[in-house]
């Protein structure tokens, strides 16, 4: 089942369900989130409870989406308790053009093991642990709260002092947290983990500064277990047509860790486990248009498609004007 939410013409939030067939209306749903935490309250699964409430009047979703009536798949009322963080290195195909960007030589002209490497290698040998166990943790990072989530259609802004402005396809968990503070997944959706590739690249200490941008997710969360073998495609179109084109892969039989082993190392933190709060964790990727020398520009639109998950996401690219910032001491 794929879920999603609309404004109606009303500017009212309608949740929209479908599961093989046409789009409905979720009756009684205010939102995805209120849909979310009533099922962790009361400990009825979210495909029971949607069917529980029923579905109504058919939407045309397609439609909705070129009107630009989509809103991100699931929010919060209060933007500061939603949190976008991401996890890197994860995927089989991930380490060279992590490793390309960050290539140092020693003294004696050979070639040393990077940190990415180095990475990347702890999580071929620990980040698929026997059940029940614990694997080595992976490179985590933190990208913002709610005020920096861009809805599908809406323009990606890309700071003025950005050297970069380039996408990442991958997959995200989205979940909500329960009273008792208990992680628990809404499900899966298709993200673009927008990133400035060029700074990360002067030192991977920059890391931490390159992710600090927007990122878009949906347009619909998939309900249920993640497939193993995601194939989808990432494009970059300019003036209408296609600037550059590549497939990419996703689910556990392309990454080197299992997604309850990266789950795991995120929910341990007890600040990621405050009640009612919302997180969108992003799990990496191995494709890159940045890798294959583009660089992008302002009204450029990012699509990233892969058929589990529904509508492609698609997102603009705008740059933002310069802010001088200056602070006041009081």
């Amino acid at each position: 089942m794929l879920i999603s939410q609309i404004l109606d013409d009303a500017e009212t939030i309608r949740v929209v369900a479908r599961n093989g067939g046409k789009t409905r209306i979720i009756n009684g749903a205010r939102s995805v989130y209120s849909l979310a935490m009533e099922a962790a309250r009361t400990g009825v699964g979210l495909v029971a409870l949607i069917e529980r409430k029923g579905l109504g009047e058919t939407i045309d979703l397609d439609a909705a989406y070129k009107k630009g009536r989509l809103l991100s798949p699931i929010n919060h009322p209060d933007p500061a308790h939603l949190h976008l963080t991401g996890t890197g290195l994860t995927h089989l195909g991930s380490a060279a053009t992590r490793d390309s960007m960050h290539k140092k030589l020693s003294t004696d002209g050979e070639e040393e093991l990077t940190d990415s490497m180095k990475m990347f290698r702890m999580g071929l040998e620990g980040g698929k642990p026997a059940k029940g166990q614990i694997g080595v943790q992976p490179e985590w990072f933190y990208k913002g709260n709610g005020t920096m989530a861009v809805a599908p259609g809406a323009a990606l802004l890309s700071p003025a002092f950005a050297k970069d402005a380039g996408e990442e396809p991958e997959v995200a968990g989205i979940y909500v947290i329960g009273d008792d503070g208990a992680p628990f997944r809404v499900g899966f959706t298709l993200s673009n983990e927008f990133s400035d590739h060029v700074t990360e690249r002067v030192n991977y200490l920059f890391l931490a500064h390159s992710k600090l941008r927007n990122a878009a997710f949906g347009p619909e969360i998939l309900i249920g277990d993640l497939p193993a073998d995601i194939r989808g495609s990432s494009r970059i179109y300019r003036n209408n047509e296609v600037l550059w084109e590549k497939p990419f892969l996703s689910g556990e039989a392309n990454m080197s860790h299992t997604i309850a082993n990266l789950e795991h190392h995120h929910f341990k933190y007890a600040a990621f486990r405050q009640p009612g709060d919302v997180h969108v964790h992003m799990f990496g990727t191995a494709t890159l248009s940045f890798a294959d020398g583009i660089k992008t520009e302002a009204g450029d639109v990012f699509e990233i498609e892969a058929k589990d998950f529904g509508l492609p996401l698609r997102n603009p690219l705008e740059i933002e004007q310069p802010v001088k910032v200056a602070v006041k001491a009081l």
